[in-house]
C-alpha cells in the first residue's frame, strides 16, 4: 500500500483498537503532517493578506493562490513506478489535448452567439479526468457535474456528438436536449452530467450499489464494474455527500469519490467555505482510505486512481480521493470573473505560460 500511494498524502480509516497515541510505524510514513508534499488548500499555503494603504486604512484582500507551486514543488523521493509505455503516455497526452482544444472551440462558439445557456469550461484539469476514467473498463460507469464535457470525452463519447449536442442538435449524445451541462450516454455508461452540485452523487451510489447486487445476489460473477463519482469541493459541504460516503462505506460498495478541488465553488474561495480544507481527511471519519494527490500531474493522479479502481474491483470498498486542481477560466463562460483576487490572475498566467513553454521544450 504503501508503495501504491506514495506520491499522495494518504489518511487510513482508524481501527477500533487504535488509540490517538498509538500510531504504527508504517501510518507515521503517511502523516498529513510530516509529509513533505505541499498542500495548496491548506491555511498554510493560503492567508488572507492585509494592506495596509498610506491612510491608515486596512483593505482585505482575497487569497493568492501560489498556482506555479504544483509545478516548482521539490519532488518526493519515492520507490513508486511512475513510468508508463509509449503507447499510455500517447493516449494520456492526446486525452488532454482534446480535452483542452474542445473546450477552448466552446469558449470560441460561445462568444460568437452560436451557443446559448450556461457553458462551464474544464480548462485546467484535464490531468484528473484523464487520469481516472482511462483507467476504466467499457462497463464502467461515470457521474459527473455541470462541467462534464471533458469527461464524457475521456470516456470515449465521439467529440462530435458532444459538440452537437452543445449546439442543441439530433445528433448531440442527447439528441440536443440536454445541452453543455447533461451529458449521457449509455452505450459508454456515462451517467450524466448534474446541474445542481450533489445530485450526481446518490446516482453514482446507485450504480455502484447495482454493480454489487448483480454480483452478489444475481451471482453474476463477472460483474466487477466500478463506478466514478466527480465532483468538486463545494459539493463536499452538502448533506448528500456525507451521506452517501456513510452508505457507501456500510456496504462496501465499488466506487470511487473523486473531489475535484480547484479551490474555488463559483467565487467563493475554499478556505473561506469550509472548516477544514483538506477534504480527503472526510473520509476515515466513514471507514474508508481518503487521499490526496496533485491534481495538476496526471502521472501522479494515475498511480492513486489505479490503487483506488482496483481496491473497489477486489470488493474493498469506497475510497475518497482529492485531486487538487485548478481551473483556468471563470466558474462559467458567463462568469466575468472578477472574485478572484488580481494576484491570482498574474499568478494563473505566468503559470499557463511557463506550461506551455515546458511543453514545447
Amino acid at each position: 500500500m504503501a508503495t501504491a500511494y506514495s506520491s499522495a498524502k494518504f489518511v487510513q480509516p482508524l481501527s477500533l483498537n487504535s488509540t490517538i497515541n498509538g500510531r504504527s510505524r508504517d501510518n507515521s510514513l503517511f502523516d498529513p503532517l510530516k509529509t513533505g508534499t505541499s498542500f495548496l488548500g491548506s491555511t498554510r499555503k493560503l492567508r488572507v493578506n492585509s494592506v495596509h494603504s498610506n491612510q491608515g486604512n486596512v483593505r482585505r484582500r482575497l487569497p493568492v493562490v501560489a498556482v506555479s507551486e504544483v509545478v516548482k514543488e521539490k519532488k518526493v523521493k519515492s520507490i513508486s513506478n511512475l513510468l508508463i509505455t509509449k503507447q499510455e503516455g500517447l493516449e494520456l497526452y492526446e486525452d488532454m489535448i482534446l480535452g483542452r482544444s474542445f473546450e477552448d472551440m466552446c469558449a470560441q462558439m460561445y462568444y460568437r452567439g452560436k451557443m446559448f445557456g450556461f457553458v462551464h469550461l474544464y480548462n485546467g484539469q484535464e490531468a484528473v479526468s484523464t487520469g481516472f476514467i482511462k483507467l476504466l473498463k467499457k462497463e464502467d460507469s461515470v457521474v459527473s457535474t455541470y462541467r462534464d464535457h471533458v469527461h464524457a470525452l475521456s470516456k470515449g463519447v465521439p467529440a462530435r456528438a458532444v459538440m452537437s449536442e452543445l449546439f442543441g442538435k439530433a445528433t448531440g449524445c442527447c439528441r440536443g436536449q440536454g445541452g453543455s451541462m447533461h451529458m449521457f450516454s449509455k452505450e459508454h455508461n456515462l451517467l450524466g452530467g448534474f446541474a445542481f452540485i450533489g445530485e450526481g452523487i446518490p446516482v453514482a451510489t446507485g450504480a455502484a450499489f447495482t454493480s454489487k447486487y448483480r454480483r452478489e445476489v444475481l451471482k453474476e460473477a463477472d460483474c466487477d464494474h466500478v463506478t466514478l463519482a466527480f465532483f468538486g469541493d463545494g459539493t463536499c459541504n452538502n448533506g448528500q455527500f456525507f451521506e452517501c460516503l456513510n452508505m457507501a462505506a456500510l456496504w462496501k460498495l465499488p466506487i470511487v469519490f473523486v473531489v475535484e478541488n480547484n479551490l474555488w465553488a463559483i467565487g467563493m474561495s475554499h478556505l473561506r467555505a469550509t472548516s477544514d480544507p483538506q477534504i480527503y481527511k472526510k473520509g476515515p471519519a466513514f471507514g474508508m482510505p481518503g487521499f490526496h494527490v496533485d491534481g495538476m500531474d496526471v502521472l501522479k493522479v494515475r498511480e492513486v486512481a489505479k490503487e483506488a479502481i482496483e481496491r473497489a474491483r477486489r470488493g474493498e470498498g469506497p475510497t475518497l480521493v482529492e485531486c487538487e486542481t485548478y481551473r483556468f477560466r471563470g466558474h462559467s463562460l458567463a462568469d466575468p470573473d472578477e472574485l478572484r483576487d488580481p494576484g491570482e490572475h498574474l499568478v494563473l498566467v505566468l503559470f499557463i505560460f511557463c506550461h506551455s513553454r515546458s511543453w514545447i521544450n
